[in-house]
Protein backbone atom coordinates (compact mmCIF):
# COMPACT_ATOMS: atom_id res chain seq x y z
CA UNK A 1 0.00 0.00 0.00
CA UNK A 2 1.22 3.47 -0.82
CA UNK A 3 0.55 6.18 0.81
CA UNK A 4 1.07 10.63 0.21
CA UNK A 5 1.30 12.89 2.60
CA UNK A 6 1.12 16.54 1.99
CA UNK A 7 3.42 18.79 4.61
CA UNK A 8 4.31 16.87 8.26
CA UNK A 9 1.74 14.02 8.68
CA UNK A 10 1.75 11.19 10.78
CA UNK A 11 -0.62 8.79 10.05
CA UNK A 12 -1.55 5.92 12.49
CA UNK A 13 -1.36 2.27 10.86
CA UNK A 14 -4.54 0.82 10.30
CA UNK A 15 -5.05 -1.43 13.00
CA UNK A 16 -4.50 0.78 15.65
CA UNK A 17 -6.74 3.65 13.66
CA UNK A 18 -9.70 1.05 12.99
CA UNK A 19 -9.39 -1.59 16.48
CA UNK A 20 -9.91 -4.64 14.03
CA UNK A 21 -7.83 -6.51 15.71
CA UNK A 22 -4.98 -4.63 18.14
CA UNK A 23 -3.06 -7.98 18.21
CA UNK A 24 -1.85 -7.10 14.75
CA UNK A 25 -0.24 -4.23 13.78
CA UNK A 26 -0.55 -3.22 10.12
CA UNK A 27 2.74 -2.19 9.48
CA UNK A 28 3.44 -1.33 6.19
CA UNK A 29 6.39 -0.17 4.11
CA UNK A 30 5.93 3.64 3.54
CA UNK A 31 4.16 3.85 6.49
CA UNK A 32 4.55 6.30 9.78
CA UNK A 33 3.25 4.89 12.53
CA UNK A 34 2.10 6.92 15.72
CA UNK A 35 0.65 4.87 19.19
CA UNK A 36 -3.18 6.21 19.85
CA UNK A 37 -3.24 3.64 22.24
CA UNK A 38 -2.66 6.04 25.48
CA UNK A 39 -4.68 8.87 23.54
CA UNK A 40 -7.85 10.35 25.31
CA UNK A 41 -9.05 11.56 21.91
CA UNK A 42 -9.50 8.16 20.77
CA UNK A 43 -11.10 7.27 17.74
CA UNK A 44 -10.32 10.15 14.83
CA UNK A 45 -10.84 10.45 11.24
CA UNK A 46 -7.93 11.24 8.93
CA UNK A 47 -7.85 14.74 8.07
CA UNK A 48 -4.59 15.41 6.34
CA UNK A 49 -2.76 13.86 3.71
CA UNK A 50 -3.87 11.68 0.27
CA UNK A 51 -4.25 8.55 -0.31
CA UNK A 52 -3.34 6.50 -3.32
CA UNK A 53 -6.18 4.34 -4.67
CA UNK A 54 -5.14 0.59 -5.40
CA UNK A 55 -6.84 -1.90 -7.34
CA UNK A 56 -9.50 -3.61 -5.55
CA UNK A 57 -10.36 -0.08 -3.67
CA UNK A 58 -13.74 0.97 -3.44
CA UNK A 59 -15.03 4.46 -2.28
CA UNK A 60 -16.82 2.35 0.73
CA UNK A 61 -13.49 0.57 1.99
CA UNK A 62 -11.34 3.53 1.60
CA UNK A 63 -13.72 5.63 3.71
CA UNK A 64 -14.47 2.75 6.32
CA UNK A 65 -10.44 3.01 6.42
CA UNK A 66 -10.10 6.40 7.17
CA UNK A 67 -12.97 6.97 9.50
CA UNK A 68 -15.05 9.24 6.90
CA UNK A 69 -18.65 9.30 5.93
CA UNK A 70 -18.53 7.77 2.09
CA UNK A 71 -21.18 11.13 1.29
CA UNK A 72 -18.79 13.50 2.77
CA UNK A 73 -15.31 11.69 1.07
CA UNK A 74 -17.05 12.17 -2.30
CA UNK A 75 -18.01 15.61 -2.00
CA UNK A 76 -14.51 16.20 -0.35
CA UNK A 77 -13.14 15.05 -4.00
CA UNK A 78 -15.42 16.05 -6.44
CA UNK A 79 -16.80 12.48 -7.17
CA UNK A 80 -20.09 12.52 -8.40
CA UNK A 81 -22.33 9.73 -8.92
CA UNK A 82 -22.16 6.86 -9.97
CA UNK A 83 -18.83 7.10 -7.70
CA UNK A 84 -16.36 5.80 -10.02
CA UNK A 85 -12.60 5.55 -9.06
CA UNK A 86 -9.82 3.90 -10.41
CA UNK A 87 -6.41 2.44 -9.69
CA UNK A 88 -3.57 5.77 -8.88
CA UNK A 89 -6.07 8.34 -8.44
CA UNK A 90 -5.50 10.30 -5.37
CA UNK A 91 -8.17 10.91 -2.54
CA UNK A 92 -7.27 13.98 -0.51
CA UNK A 93 -8.51 13.93 3.12
CA UNK A 94 -7.13 17.55 3.71
CA UNK A 95 -8.62 19.68 0.24
CA UNK A 96 -10.94 19.25 -2.47
CA UNK A 97 -9.97 17.51 -5.46
CA UNK A 98 -10.84 19.47 -8.99
CA UNK A 99 -12.06 17.15 -11.01
CA UNK A 100 -10.29 17.23 -14.53
CA UNK A 101 -10.78 15.28 -17.70
CA UNK A 102 -8.28 12.49 -18.28
CA UNK A 103 -6.16 12.52 -21.88
CA UNK A 104 -6.06 9.01 -21.59
CA UNK A 105 -8.65 7.59 -19.55
CA UNK A 106 -7.26 4.62 -16.90
CA UNK A 107 -9.16 1.34 -16.01
CA UNK A 108 -11.99 2.40 -13.52
CA UNK A 109 -12.75 0.79 -10.67
CA UNK A 110 -17.44 0.77 -11.04
CA UNK A 111 -19.98 -0.44 -9.67
CA UNK A 112 -20.47 -3.73 -10.67
CA UNK A 113 -16.82 -3.83 -12.81
CA UNK A 114 -13.57 -3.05 -13.94
CA UNK A 115 -14.06 -1.23 -17.19
CA UNK A 116 -11.16 0.24 -19.39
CA UNK A 117 -12.11 2.80 -21.69
CA UNK A 118 -12.04 1.71 -25.24
CA UNK A 119 -10.42 5.58 -26.65
CA UNK A 120 -8.63 8.37 -25.30
CA UNK A 121 -11.90 10.12 -26.44
CA UNK A 122 -14.73 7.56 -25.44
CA UNK A 123 -16.56 7.89 -21.84
CA UNK A 124 -16.95 4.93 -19.84
CA UNK A 125 -20.55 5.24 -18.71
CA UNK A 126 -21.42 3.20 -15.33
CA UNK A 127 -23.91 1.43 -14.63
CA UNK A 128 -24.95 1.64 -10.73
CA UNK A 129 -25.13 4.26 -8.34
CA UNK A 130 -22.92 2.34 -5.42
CA UNK A 131 -19.56 2.53 -4.64
CA UNK A 132 -18.38 -0.61 -4.85
CA UNK A 133 -16.12 -2.79 -6.69
CA UNK A 134 -16.56 -6.39 -7.84
CA UNK A 135 -13.12 -7.00 -8.96
CA UNK A 136 -12.70 -9.58 -6.70
CA UNK A 137 -14.17 -12.99 -7.60
CA UNK A 138 -17.64 -13.71 -6.91
CA UNK A 139 -18.81 -15.78 -3.98
CA UNK A 140 -21.63 -17.78 -3.70
CA UNK A 141 -24.61 -16.34 -2.34
CA UNK A 142 -25.29 -17.70 1.56
CA UNK A 143 -29.01 -18.58 1.86
CA UNK A 144 -30.98 -16.88 4.32
CA UNK A 145 -31.11 -17.77 7.39
CA UNK A 146 -33.11 -16.11 10.37
CA UNK A 147 -32.24 -15.45 13.53
CA UNK A 148 -35.12 -15.93 16.77
CA UNK A 149 -33.80 -13.06 18.97
CA UNK A 150 -36.34 -10.10 17.80
CA UNK A 151 -35.27 -6.74 16.25
CA UNK A 152 -34.73 -3.72 17.00
CA UNK A 153 -35.28 -0.45 15.01
CA UNK A 154 -32.56 2.60 15.32
CA UNK A 155 -33.08 4.74 12.49
CA UNK A 156 -34.30 3.23 9.80
CA UNK A 157 -32.44 0.07 10.40
CA UNK A 158 -33.91 -3.69 12.30
CA UNK A 159 -31.01 -5.19 14.33
CA UNK A 160 -30.32 -8.60 15.37
CA UNK A 161 -27.40 -10.47 16.63
CA UNK A 162 -24.59 -11.45 13.79
CA UNK A 163 -23.50 -14.33 15.85
CA UNK A 164 -24.44 -16.74 19.00
CA UNK A 165 -21.32 -16.46 21.21
CA UNK A 166 -20.22 -15.21 24.19
CA UNK A 167 -19.03 -11.10 24.25
CA UNK A 168 -15.21 -11.75 24.93
CA UNK A 169 -14.51 -7.97 23.92
CA UNK A 170 -16.35 -4.81 24.51
CA UNK A 171 -16.57 -1.78 22.26
CA UNK A 172 -14.95 1.32 24.51
CA UNK A 173 -15.34 4.84 23.96
CA UNK A 174 -11.96 6.56 25.35
CA UNK A 175 -8.14 5.14 25.20
CA UNK A 176 -9.24 2.05 24.20
CA UNK A 177 -8.51 0.16 20.09
CA UNK A 178 -11.43 -1.59 20.38
CA UNK A 179 -14.09 -0.09 18.06
CA UNK A 180 -16.87 -2.52 18.21
CA UNK A 181 -17.40 -5.58 20.05
CA UNK A 182 -16.00 -9.38 19.64
CA UNK A 183 -17.88 -12.24 20.04
CA UNK A 184 -16.28 -16.04 20.35
CA UNK A 185 -17.23 -19.21 18.61
CA UNK A 186 -16.39 -22.16 16.61
CA UNK A 187 -14.65 -22.03 13.34
CA UNK A 188 -17.17 -21.82 10.91
CA UNK A 189 -19.94 -20.77 12.90
CA UNK A 190 -22.41 -18.78 11.18
CA UNK A 191 -21.60 -15.18 11.17
CA UNK A 192 -25.31 -13.29 9.90
CA UNK A 193 -26.08 -9.95 8.93
CA UNK A 194 -27.24 -7.50 11.41
CA UNK A 195 -29.55 -6.12 9.44
CA UNK A 196 -30.79 -5.66 5.79
CA UNK A 197 -28.87 -3.93 3.27
CA UNK A 198 -26.42 -3.65 0.21
CA UNK A 199 -22.71 -5.61 0.47
CA UNK A 200 -20.45 -2.85 0.30
CA UNK A 201 -17.18 -4.36 0.69
CA UNK A 202 -15.92 -8.04 1.06
CA UNK A 203 -12.42 -9.22 0.46
CA UNK A 204 -9.31 -9.03 3.13
CA UNK A 205 -7.47 -5.72 1.79
CA UNK A 206 -8.02 -3.83 4.79
CA UNK A 207 -5.69 -4.83 7.18
CA UNK A 208 -6.00 -5.66 10.42
CA UNK A 209 -9.48 -7.19 9.94
CA UNK A 210 -8.95 -10.27 7.71
CA UNK A 211 -11.53 -11.49 5.93
CA UNK A 212 -14.20 -8.59 6.22
CA UNK A 213 -17.94 -7.87 4.90
CA UNK A 214 -18.80 -4.69 4.55
CA UNK A 215 -22.99 -4.43 5.08
CA UNK A 216 -24.47 -0.42 3.86
CA UNK A 217 -28.02 -0.26 5.63
CA UNK A 218 -28.87 2.95 4.90
CA UNK A 219 -27.27 6.51 3.92
CA UNK A 220 -26.54 6.73 7.82
CA UNK A 221 -25.22 3.13 9.45
CA UNK A 222 -22.81 0.81 8.15
CA UNK A 223 -21.96 -2.54 9.84
CA UNK A 224 -18.69 -4.37 9.83
CA UNK A 225 -17.64 -8.07 10.12
CA UNK A 226 -13.87 -9.33 10.55
CA UNK A 227 -12.12 -12.54 10.64
CA UNK A 228 -14.16 -14.55 8.82
CA UNK A 229 -12.97 -18.38 7.75
CA UNK A 230 -15.14 -17.75 4.21
CA UNK A 231 -17.45 -15.24 2.77
CA UNK A 232 -20.77 -16.42 1.00
CA UNK A 233 -21.88 -12.88 -0.50
CA UNK A 234 -20.42 -10.63 -2.66
CA UNK A 235 -19.97 -6.74 -3.24
CA UNK A 236 -23.54 -5.46 -4.76
CA UNK A 237 -25.11 -8.03 -2.66
CA UNK A 238 -28.44 -7.71 -0.79
CA UNK A 239 -29.11 -8.99 1.97
CA UNK A 240 -31.53 -9.29 4.81
CA UNK A 241 -31.31 -8.77 8.57
CA UNK A 242 -30.31 -12.49 10.09
CA UNK A 243 -29.15 -13.85 6.87
CA UNK A 244 -25.76 -15.82 7.01
CA UNK A 245 -23.02 -14.13 5.33
CA UNK A 246 -19.66 -15.74 6.52
CA UNK A 247 -18.18 -18.11 8.39
CA UNK A 248 -16.73 -17.14 11.90
CA UNK A 249 -12.58 -17.74 11.37
CA UNK A 250 -9.49 -16.29 12.47
CA UNK A 251 -7.89 -14.50 9.70
CA UNK A 252 -5.59 -11.54 10.64
CA UNK A 253 -6.28 -12.13 14.70
CA UNK A 254 -4.78 -14.97 17.27
CA UNK A 255 -8.48 -16.96 18.07
CA UNK A 256 -11.66 -17.83 16.53
CA UNK A 257 -13.82 -14.71 16.89
CA UNK A 258 -16.14 -12.38 15.01
CA UNK A 259 -15.05 -8.63 15.38
CA UNK A 260 -18.50 -6.78 14.51
CA UNK A 261 -18.54 -2.80 14.02
CA UNK A 262 -21.68 -0.75 13.81
CA UNK A 263 -20.58 2.90 12.04
CA UNK A 264 -22.82 5.93 12.15
CA UNK A 265 -21.64 8.68 9.21
CA UNK A 266 -18.33 6.80 9.24
CA UNK A 267 -18.05 7.41 13.23
CA UNK A 268 -17.93 3.74 15.43
CA UNK A 269 -20.66 3.32 17.91
CA UNK A 270 -21.62 1.34 20.55
CA UNK A 271 -23.02 -1.96 19.25
CA UNK A 272 -24.92 -3.23 22.38
CA UNK A 273 -27.07 -0.10 22.18
CA UNK A 274 -28.24 -1.04 18.88
CA UNK A 275 -28.72 -4.81 19.22
CA UNK A 276 -31.57 -6.19 21.07
CA UNK A 277 -31.13 -7.82 24.68
CA UNK A 278 -30.33 -11.03 25.33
Amino acid sequence: MQWRTTGLVAVCSLGLLFGGCSSTPADADNVEVVDRAGSAAGYKKVTTGSYTVQPGDTLWSIAFRFGWDWHELAQQNAIVSPYVIYPKQTIYFDRPLVASPESTAPAVVSATKTVVAASSTSAVPATRVDPVSSSRPSATAAPVTQVSAPAVKASGAAWVWPARGEIISRYASNGSLNKGIDIAGQLGDPVLAASGGTVVYAGSGLRGYGELVIVKHNDIFVSAYGHNRKLLVREGQQVTAGQTIAEMGSTGTDRVKLHFEIRRQGKPVDPEQYLPAR
